[in-house]
């Protein structure tokens, strides 16, 4: 048996998880992939934060609590800053042009020989096989 595809989301990814916009269908869809066993995902820890921020910023303050049970349910991995981490991030940040928090879910990615979801073709529309969400939509 075949293992399923493997994506690092950037938070511009999440964030469509609670958000009508283009691409929410998307990533929505990915996210379903994902439960159905159809995919495997991964973040870095700054997708948590970030995308819980949006959260609240937009929606009725209780809906952070909300939006952090299901990202916690979903089971997505959650990946830690470390050295290689920060190395590779580094890395990215120059070969992308990008601030050296969008380089972080490239790094992850990278590192995990994983295709990078994003919603950001500015900061990541350069990064090799990007799978852009919303380009489709």
């Amino acid at each position: 048996m075949s293992q399923p595809p493997r994506y690092v989301l950037d938070a511009s990814v999440g964030v469509k998880w609670f958000r009508q916009e283009d691409g929410s269908t998307s990533a929505r869809l990915l996210q379903q992939r994902f439960i159905v066993g159809e995919a495997w995902l991964a973040a870095p820890t700054h997708f948590v934060h970030e995308v819980l921020a949006t959260v609240k910023r937009e929606k009725r303050p209780d809906a952070v609590l909300d939006a952090w049970r299901i990202i916690q349910a979903s089971g997505i991995t959650i990946i830690s800053l470390s050295d290689e981490v920060i190395v590779e991030a580094v890395r990215q940040c120059e070969a992308l042009g990008c601030s050296f928090y969008d380089s972080l879910a490239p790094a992850c990615a990278s590192l995990l020989g994983a295709t990078l979801a994003s919603a950001d073709a500015r900061a990541h529309g350069a990064y090799p096989g990007v799978h852009m969400i919303g380009a489709e939509e």
